[in-house]
This record gives C-alpha cells, sequence and structure tokens, in this order.
C-alpha cells in the first residue's frame, strides 16, 4: 500500500466479527456430537475460538485422547457447515458492510486477519461480497504461530505498509485480542459468545457492544 508508518490501518477478525458464524459453527459440531455420543463439545468448542486448524486438534486430542478421530468429525463438521450456508448465506453481522465502506471512502487500509484457512476466507468474503474492501486478507495457513501469538497480526501491517503501533484490531475472542495486544496494536474487542474477562478488560483498549460501536470509536480516533 505505501502508506507511511504513522498511517493508521484497521485489521479484522472474521469469524464473529464480520460473520456471525461462531454460533453456527458450535451448532454443526453439537449435530456430530450428538451423532457420536461425544460429550462437553459446546466447552471445548470455546476453547478453540480463535485458534488454527492445528491447535483446535491438540484442544479436542488433549480433551478426548490421541485416539479421538478429530479430523473425520472436523470434515462432517466442515460439510454440514457449507451446505448450510455456502453461496452467499452466511450471515454478516450487523454494521459490518456500513464500516468497511466508511473505512474504504477514508481510504484507511483494512486487512481481514483469521485464523480460519486462507481458501475458505476467500470464499466467504467473495461470496458475501466482501473481498474488495480488504487490500490484504490472511489466513491461519499463513503463519507458523497461530492467534494468541501475534504473527498474523504483524504480517498482515506489514503487508498493508503499516506500523503496528499505528493499527487497530477487531477481534470478538480472548485468542484474538491477546495477540492483538501482543503484536503492540490498538486491540478493540467486539465480545460474540464469551464474555469479557479481567484478563480482556485489561489486555482491550476499549471493549463495544457492536461495530456500529466500533466504527463510532474509529472515527473518534481518526480525527
Amino acid at each position: 500500500m505505501g502508506n507511511s508508518k504513522d498511517g493508521q490501518a484497521v485489521l479484522f477478525d472474521m469469524d464473529g466479527v464480520i460473520f456471525d458464524s461462531e454460533r453456527l459453527v458450535i451448532d454443526c459440531w453439537k449435530v456430530v456430537a450428538d451423532k457420536y455420543g461425544i460429550p462437553d463439545i459446546e466447552a471445548v468448542c470455546y476453547q478453540c475460538m480463535g485458534l488454527t486448524y492445528e491447535a483446535t486438534e491438540q484442544v479436542y486430542r488433549r480433551r478426548y485422547g490421541d485416539a479421538y478421530p478429530y479430523e473425520r468429525y472436523k470434515q462432517e463438521v466442515s460439510d454440514l457447515f457449507h451446505a448450510r450456508y455456502d453461496g452467499g448465506r452466511l450471515p454478516t453481522k450487523p454494521g459490518v458492510r456500513e464500516i468497511l465502506a466508511w473505512l474504504q471512502e477514508r481510504r484507511i487500509p483494512v486487512a481481514l486477519a483469521s485464523s480460519t484457512q486462507l481458501a475458505s476466507v476467500r470464499q466467504e468474503l467473495g461470496e458475501a461480497g466482501l473481498l474488495p474492501f480488504f487490500q490484504v486478507v490472511k489466513g491461519g495457513d499463513d503463519v507458523v504461530h497461530g492467534k494468541p501469538a501475534p504473527d498474523i497480526f504483524l504480517l498482515a501491517a506489514k503487508q498493508l505498509g503499516c506500523d503496528p503501533a499505528a493499527c487497530y484490531v477487531l477481534e470478538d475472542s480472548p485468542n484474538g485480542i491477546r495477540a492483538a495486544a501482543a503484536a503492540g496494536m490498538h486491540s478493540i474487542m467486539i465480545p460474540d459468545l464469551q464474555e469479557p474477562d479481567e484478563e480482556m478488560r485489561r489486555l482491550a483498549e476499549v471493549i463495544l457492544r457492536d461495530l456500529r460501536e466500533a466504527q463510532a470509536y474509529l472515527e473518534h480516533c481518526f480525527r
């Protein structure tokens, strides 16, 4: 992008921020869990929010053992999710198109930095008609160390040509907020399914209710 190092930028997480998808993924896991008699699936899903595929697999194996056929169950969940929501049926969060249009109008660089694999990220953004709003799009397979490590946010900032200290991150999950804070960025938490605890209140620059509040906050910051 060639912006100056003082140029501000906004980095979005995807699931739970752009798309109202976290609860839908859990719904799909519940279907598979009911089918195979897997206990405590919702609690395990919460632990995995914001994590990469590989890190999520480790959480499942710690809970259910090394013999747990994670890949097979995950594929069933994925097939069910795509059958339900492909083709632009994945619901977006309120205010997402407004904030993206406002950032575009202001010529503020925007990146997407998700723990979801890049091919799925690009597919879901494309089907929703949102891909043109992002100058940089990164997925969990673009970095070795996923969230809560800061790597994906630092990579996105580098490709935007922006100083990490001038980047504002919109995140819903604790792992995402940890990653943004570790990157030295302005971390804005918009809780989705998980309410912020004391750690989140300490790490987040601000905790807001939705993207409309986030836009108002950024309008103040970008004056």
